[in-house]
């Protein structure tokens, strides 16, 4: 199959846009780079603490690298014939297609570097999303070999809960993992263990040792909607930001302050202090958790405004209403798009999350339709996402446990 090659002027013009964006804005620094003078194929798979990641990497090699992007950031890009000429890869987050895979095996088979973010999605809390179980098989199919570009930082230099930069210090590393005979001759779960060491992260417990100071790190406006259940009384949605620097339950007085290094510190009369946000975030989703798992609470719905993409603006506009139900089953749609009335049942088979932007939407995808929900409540979108993960989660556990029961 072929592929889109990438053309040299406009991806040598990318690399000079993301060099300067990653010394400004990233302040980036490289502790190694083992791909610079790398001949002949190879993929690299780099973790994602936040959207522009990639402006790091692109310049790491002379040569051009094909990069695989989310079909939703690709499809709503006002730049998408410059990316064209970039000769990126567009797929669905979280769920690969035949084609897909045919795609990414031909950039590898013509003797060049591919590039991808396993993980599918920038954290939200500081720690890793899931990585689809299908990656490792996926890896080892494409017989070259693998490499790590490890950033750390990125995630407080540009948070997802909130808009802009937070210009500070952040780090490259970029290593070898695997060559293509040690990926031939191992076995999943090697490649597993190996890849998800590199990859995976809790930036709160890097940030413990590095101590950088970013800019405007303690205003934590926004995190109220990732943080939304109070760790001290368990209300949900009753978590508030305070003079930019507190977050606090309007339920029981439980209360947090951040400093400049983005730690929090008890400064409530009720409850224990919680340093990191990622150590909130996992008691948030094991309350969750026991809660789905003894079948206390797995369905969510919200009433939500619904857009996709049009295709002459190549941006998300309003179709329609709808209530948007999220069960084990999968995702449903009922209301009215484009003038039409829907009842849409949307798998979620093998997805670990979702994209979305906290307390405002989560998108789903049915085909290559795209439905961009606006819960009318937007502190719902982070439970939507939390048991997403869950359920997925879930599955897995069952699959091993029936795997386990049938060795025995």
């Amino acid at each position: 199959m072929n592929y889109n090659k990438p053309r040299l002027f406009y991806y040598r013009t990318a690399q000079a846009v993301s060099w300067l964006v990653s010394k400004l804005m990233f302040r980036r620094k490289i502790l190694r780079n083992e791909i610079k003078e790398v001949d002949g194929p190879f993929v690299v798979i780099a973790n994602h603490q936040a959207s522009l990641d990639f402006v790091n990497l692109i310049g790491m090699t002379k040569r051009p690298m094909t990069f695989v992007i989310s079909n939703s950031f690709y499809s709503t890009l006002p730049v998408k014939g410059f990316m064209d000429k970039m000769g990126v890869i567009p797929k669905q987050q979280f769920q690969t297609s035949i084609k897909d895979m045919k795609l990414m095996k031909a950039v590898t088979d013509a003797g060049q570097p591919l590039v991808i973010y396993p993980a599918g999605l920038m954290c939200e809390d500081g720690l890793s999303t899931p990585i689809p179980a299908a990656t490792y098989k996926f890896l080892k199919w494409l017989k070259a070999d693998i490499y790590v570009a490890r950033t750390s930082g990125t995630y407080f230099a540009m948070p997802k809960w909130t808009k802009g930069f937070r210009p500070g210090r952040t780090y490259m590393d970029v290593y070898k993992l695997f060559t293509k005979e040690e990926l031939a001759n191992a076995d999943i779960s090697e490649i597993r263990e190996k890849t998800e060491n590199a990859i995976l992260f809790d930036a709160y417990r890097e940030q413990e040792e590095l101590r950088i100071k970013y800019a405007n790190n303690s205003d934590i406006r926004g995190l109220e909607h990732v943080l939304y259940m109070c760790p001290h009384c368990k209300s949900e949605f009753t978590i508030v930001s305070k003079e930019t620097n507190k977050l606090c339950c309007t339920n029981c007085g439980y209360e947090q302050s951040f400093d400049a290094y983005a730690f929090m510190h008890k400064t409530g009369s009720v409850g224990q202090e919680i340093r990191y946000v990622s150590d909130w975030s996992k008691l948030i989703y094991t309350e969750l958790k026991d809660k789905i798992r003894d079948g206390v609470s797995n369905t969510l719905s919200a009433s939500a405004k619904i857009c996709m993409i049009d295709e002459k603006t190549n941006k998300f506009t309003e179709a329609g209403r709808g209530i948007v139900t999220l069960s084990p089953a999968g995702f449903n749609i009922n209301g009215t798009m484009r003038g039409e009335a829907v009842d849409l049942d949307i798998s979620i088979a093998n997805v670990p999350s979702l994209p979305f932007s906290p307390g405002k939407y989560l998108e789903v995808q049915r085909g290559n339709t795209i439905y961009r929900c606006y819960p009318d409540d937007g502190k719902l979108v982070m439970k939507f996402i939390n048991m997403i993960k869950i359920f997925y989660e879930l599955d897995r556990e069952l699959t091993k446990s029936d795997k386990l029961s049938e060795a025995n």
